[in-house]
């Protein structure tokens, strides 16, 4: 219990270094390339007005793609649509936003507890991001008489370290996390009670 603890509040300090990475390498850099091209564009706008116009061109793609990466962040803070649209709208559109082909396929209620819809939601994040663009990826929830059950499958296996911190997060909600004997293949499955 203290190890599954230790390795949950590691995991909780990884994921905000990573996120603050993102930031600093992604969105950050591109503001400050942004502040750059704005002050040049000014400069431009007198003396030569074409080149200004390109440059403000070139700034709405980077503006564009500042957007993008922290839309992108955002998503793995929170992400609005899991309690705006439910599980399988934010399952989807976390396949599209990766570009990972996928499946998602969710049965039963529409509605579950927000830290386990989050949690499934987290072992699908995971698995886009060690897939490839070209792996396909799919998703099934269900929820039946018993327990909320959760299955992932994709082309990429996931790592022992990701599959410790999925482990320890579903652990923590009194569920229980599955490794199949197929590559990238795991499951899920936690008790409800409504």
């Amino acid at each position: 219990m203290r190890a599954s603890r230790g390795r949950l509040m590691l995991a909780a300090d990884a994921d905000r270094s990573r996120i603050e990475r993102a930031l600093h390498d992604g969105v950050q850099q591109h503001l400050v390339a942004l502040a750059v091209n704005l002050q040049l564009a000014g400069r431009l706008s007198d003396s030569d007005p074409p080149a200004a116009k390109t440059l403000l061109d070139e700034i709405a793609r980077d503006v564009q793609q500042a957007l993008d990466e922290a839309a992108q962040l955002a998503q793995w803070i929170y992400p609005p649509l899991l309690e705006a649209d439910g599980l399988a709208a934010a399952l989807r559109s976390a396949a599209v936003s990766a570009g990972v082909p996928a499946s998602v396929d969710v049965k039963g209620g529409s509605r579950y507890p927000p830290e386990v819809a989050r949690t499934i939601y987290m072992c699908w994040l995971e698995a886009l991001e060690q897939a490839g663009a070209e792996a396909p990826g799919k998703v099934t929830v269900r929820e039946e008489a018993g327990p909320l059950t959760f299955e992932v499958v994709e082309d990429a296996a996931l790592s022992a370290a990701s599959l410790d911190r999925l482990r320890d997060r579903i652990e923590a909600l009194s569920g229980r996390l599955t490794v199949g004997s197929e590559r990238g293949h795991i499951s899920g499955s936690f008790p409800l009670s409504r």
